[in-house]
């Protein structure tokens, strides 16, 4: 029998990210969203939190918690209510460092340390390609190695504040024939040459996050950057663990418009009555938080797998793609609450509606 009470544990975290997310996200987002730029005192404040540090281990200056794949969702579904670019900014360390603990050697893991000061730093991983039918198990960037180590060739889009890090880790495909098992990461210098950045991308949605297009030609790169070594890293369970803290934050985002819809329901009145008791309008709510349930539910069911160990490849590719729908669907149902009122800038659902309309291309840029 599957459960998903929470331990003490969990429902401190939960709790406290959700303060944090309500008082200092939320009020930020809007701004966040109209100027392109997050307050550097927020993430500062977010970075206290120790959401990237906890699980670093303690002989590399972290707290040496253990990883769970479930908290990790009520992490990103907490931050995620706040904002979806606040939270992709604090959590974009993660890209880096949690597939670090997960695969790196020894001496890559020493990088680790970096991730355990005062400061934020940034970090980031380049998975998604700007085309259409992208697919991870066929990826077009490539890493052909040769004596002194490895030439990277291809695209890469949607890159957190690939700008600002130091290293990208990127994923390119090594053995076309072996699917996802061929592909590997690597980490690679922002300023390596053959590896040029484009312009900030300029989004529908996450406007408040700064993403960036990268192009790698003839990138070389030193055998010691392969992440993991000669044994690599296990894409199919970093991928799965993407998908997971994505699919969590399309729960916060359809949560925060629901919530919003549902309370103006109550306020707002119409021939003197709140339009909440409105037949049309309560059916509405309904099916949005039995959508938002439902989504939870398989992101859990997922994140439980990846808990045990066990392999959650279509696990988390359905909840990624059952909440890309249903928050997309919530949000819009949101603004049919709010009428006319939905579509101005005065309300914060029409920031959550094209926010929800990214999830069914994002992919890889957040990590449980």
């Amino acid at each position: 029998m599957i459960g998903f009470a929470l331990t003490d544990e969990q429902q401190m975290i939960r709790d406290t990210v959700a303060a944090f997310a309500t008082a200092a996200i939320r009020p930020a987002a809007r701004p966040a969203d109209e100027s392109g730029t997050i307050p550097a005192q927020l993430i500062a404040k977010a970075w206290e939190l120790g959401l990237v540090q906890g699980a670093i281990p303690e002989n590399c200056g972290g707290y040496g918690d253990p990883r769970s794949a479930v908290t990790g969702a009520i992490v990103a579904e907490e931050l995620a209510f706040g904002d979806l670019s606040i939270a992709l900014h604090v959590l974009a360390p993660r890209l880096l460092a949690y597939p670090l603990i997960e695969a790196g050697t020894e001496e890559q893991k020493a990088r680790l340390k970096s991730f355990t000061t005062a400061k934020f730093t940034a970090a980031t991983a380049a998975l998604m390609e700007p085309r259409f039918d992208f697919d991870p198990s066929a990826m077009a960037t490539t890493a052909h190695s040769d004596r002194s180590g490895y030439i990277l060739n291809g695209a890469k889009c949607y890159v957190p504040l690939a700008a600002e890090a130091a290293a990208i880790l990127v994923y390119a495909n090594a053995r076309p024939e072996q699917g996802l098992a061929g592909v590997d990461a690597f980490l690679v210098p922002r300023d390596a040459p053959g590896l040029t950045l484009s312009d900030r991308e300029k989004n529908m949605g996450i406007k408040g996050l700064a993403t960036f297009a990268l192009h790698l030609q003839d990138c070389r790169v030193g055998a010691e950057a392969k992440l993991g070594g000669a044994k690599g890293v296990n894409f199919v369970r970093l991928l799965s663990e993407s998908r997971v803290a994505i699919a969590a934050m399309a729960v916060g985002v359809a949560r925060a418009a629901f919530e919003y819809a549902r309370d103006y329901a109550k306020e707002r009145k119409a021939f003197g009555v709140p339009i909440a008791t409105k037949q049309a309008i309560a059916f509405m709510l309904a099916e949005m938080a039995m959508e938002i349930d439902a989504t939870r539910l398989l992101v859990w069911e997922a994140a439980s797998r990846l808990d045990k160990g066990e392999d959650a490849l279509k696990e988390s590719a359905q909840a990624r793609n059952y909440a890309a729908q249903s928050s997309l669907m919530v949000a819009d149902n949101a603004l049919q609450v709010l009428g006319g009122h939905g579509y101005i800038r005065d309300h914060p659902v029409e920031l959550w509606l094209r926010d929800a309309r990214g999830f069914a291309i994002l992919e890889g840029l957040a990590i449980v």
